[in-house]
């Protein structure tokens, strides 16, 4: 028996990289236990992307494959691309009728962004931006779904979900809309290979397809403990990017590797050789599969279409419901 309706999506704004895998292994497990959607939300790249829009459909696909080559599998989840459901947007504008700015303006990460941004030479003062947060309503909501994995940073974007669900329901005098809870799950984050945020922009991410030269040579760029000279020298493993990630990927040999670092036993081109090897490893399944699916783009395209299908079907039936709570047809 499934435990619920989930939702949840990706802004394609580039590559995947190996940043993302965990959210994208979850979803995996998750498919198992709830009804998933799964979204890419191209309409909310928009909202940071409006002036240069060049991308967003080689991102689109190449998202799409990342995706079904990770293991979202489409016998068991609906994969869609947001846009195609033009549903999404009604429910977004009926929503924006009731709902006070100052909900929208309170929402943590929009002042920060703009900020942000704006160090950047970003202007994002647009209503998009500002409204993003109801589209991510909306998207939940059109298909009443009741559970949303994310990360803490994005729960107070849940809880304003929330409060629209609430509000809709008290004012038409309906239960149409569940309150959707938060599945938070443990993500392991990873850092750049420069020691940042794992970002395109900085150009210091590893990317889900990378290929085995690839990884070897963002491997080499890696960060290492800083007091450590010469390779004999006794290190620090507890400040060493290299060691988060051998934490992730080399599970079965991280107390010998801590060990022999600490003790100077290994060195750091030692130390990432086998670390390239080992995310190499992990990688090469992924990377092969989505090397089979992009050269059978068509059964790409027939899998988002009969998810978009799906999407659309249930999205009409909320609607629906919702036009005839609020008294529209």
């Amino acid at each position: 028996m499934s435990k619920g309706i989930i939702l949840s999506g990706m802004r394609p704004t580039g590559k995947l990289h190996i940043g993302h895998l965990s959210v994208l292994e979850n979803w995996v497990r998750l498919q198992s236990e709830y009804e998933c959607n799964f979204a890419i939300v191209d309409w909310h790249a928009l909202t940071t992307s409006f002036d240069d829009t060049s991308l967003i459909k080689e991102n689109v696909w190449n998202m799409a494959l990342d995706w079904l080559a990770v293991g979202i599998d489409p016998e068991k989840s609906t994969i869609f691309i947001q846009s195609r459901i033009l549903e999404h947007a009604e429910l977004h504008l009926l929503f924006s009728m009731f709902t006070p700015l100052s909900w929208l303006e309170r929402v943590p990460t929009y002042k920060d962004q703009i900020q942000q941004l704006g160090m950047q030479g970003k202007d994002i003062s647009t209503y998009g931006f500002l409204g993003y947060p109801l589209l991510q309503a909306a998207d939940i909501l059109v298909y009443r779904a009741n559970a949303v994995p994310v990360g803490e940073d994005q729960l107070p974007h849940l809880e304003l979900c929330r409060e629209i669900a609430r509000r809709f329901n008290f004012l038409y005098q309906t239960n149409l809309f569940p309150e959707p809870q938060a599945l938070l799950a443990k993500i392991a984050w990873l850092p750049g290979v420069d020691g940042r945020k794992m970002s395109k922009s900085y150009h210091n991410e590893i990317a889900i397809d990378a290929s085995e030269e690839e990884i070897a040579a963002k491997v080499r760029q890696m960060v290492t403990d800083p007091q450590r000279i010469h390779k004999t020298d006794p290190g620090h493993p507890e400040v060493c990017t290299v060691h988060i990630y051998q934490k992730l990927y080399n599970t079965g040999g991280i107390e010998e590797i801590t060990e022999s670092c600490r003790s100077g036993a290994i060195g750091c081109v030692a130390c990432k050789k086998q670390l390239a090897a080992k995310i190499n490893e992990a990688l090469m399944p992924i990377r092969e599969k989505r090397k089979g699916l992009a050269a059978k783009p068509q059964l790409v395209k027939e899998i988002l279409a009969a998810g978009e299908e799906c999407a659309r079907k249930k999205a009409r039936e909320t609607m629906q419901l919702v036009r005839e709570a609020m008294g529209v047809q």
